[in-house]
């Protein structure tokens, strides 16, 4: 049974930096990568990264957030630079293997003024 467990949230400040990470356990999985969800908003994807090392991120992280993963360790992280108020959401992990993609429980992430 694949598991994912994230680690790193918190509360900072913002303009402040946080980074999440997430391991995840069995194979190693095509994608992996991060979405969030806003009180009352709708999950949304923030950053993808492939296990070639491919990325993609949306258009309101770009040149603030990065996404690594690293393989052997079945890892990906989210370093997360000059954050807004707008940052502030429950962060899921994902991990996909063909036809099914696999989520982690979520980690808070506030920022605050």
């Amino acid at each position: 049974q694949v598991q994912l467990a994230e680690s790193g949230g918190g509360l900072v400040q913002a303009g402040g930096s946080l980074g999440l990470s997430c391991a995840a356990s069995g194979s190693i999985f095509n994608v992996m990568g991060w979405y969030r969800q806003a009180p009352g908003k709708q999950r949304e994807l923030v950053a993808d990264i492939t296990s070639g090392g491919d990325t993609y991120y949306a258009e309101y992280v770009t040149d603030r957030f990065t996404v690594s993963r690293a393989n052997a360790k079945n890892t990906v992280y989210l370093q997360m630079n000059s954050l807004k108020l707008e940052d502030t959401a429950v962060y899921y992990c994902h991990a996909d293997l063909p036809g099914r993609r696999h989520w982690g429980q979520g980690i808070q992430v506030t920022v605050s003024s």
